[in-house]
């Protein structure tokens, strides 16, 4: 899950009460799918910083809720709201995301370097998501390898 460090860190995460953050503004069908169709509690993530001088993963997380609609949707004054979202027939959705620890920085870079991860849909091309699957190789492979020297 992508987040941009000035709007949410895993830092800030950490901060929030109970290390538990609303996953607002995401307004990618395809993102919001994953969310809503395939995220369950208890699920693990990667928080991932985007939009900054380094991107890269920061920090380790958790789904925390079942998804639910979005509020910021229904909000005029929220950069998130949408028009055509009616109450009733909410357009998107979110999870509660708990933060559970930060790690080094794997940038992007490194990520790139390494070949069991040439597939890992984050690092594709022209991906645009905030949100994508991680295959539970990747997953080991980043928890295994890249963050033995974790902070």
């Amino acid at each position: 899950m992508k987040s941009e460090p000035g709007e949410c860190s895993i830092d800030d995460a950490l901060a929030a009460p109970e290390r538990t953050i609303p996953w607002t503004g995401v307004r990618n069908y395809q993102a919001r799918n994953f969310m809503r169709d395939a995220m369950r509690p208890g699920d693990s993530v990667l928080f991932y910083h985007s939009s900054c001088a380094q991107p890269g993963i920061a920090g380790l997380a958790e789904v925390a809720s079942a998804p639910y609609p979005d509020p910021t949707q229904f909000e005029r004054a929220s950069d998130y709201y949408d028009a055509k979202a009616r109450r009733d027939a909410p357009r998107w959705y979110l999870v509660d995301v708990r933060a559970c620890r930060k790690t080094r920085l794997i940038d992007i870079a490194e990520l790139r370097a390494c070949r069991p991860l040439a597939r890992m849909q984050i690092l594709r091309r022209g991906n645009r998501l905030s949100i994508t699957p991680v295959a539970k190789s990747e997953w080991d492979y980043i928890t295994r390898r890249l963050m033995e020297h974790a902070d």
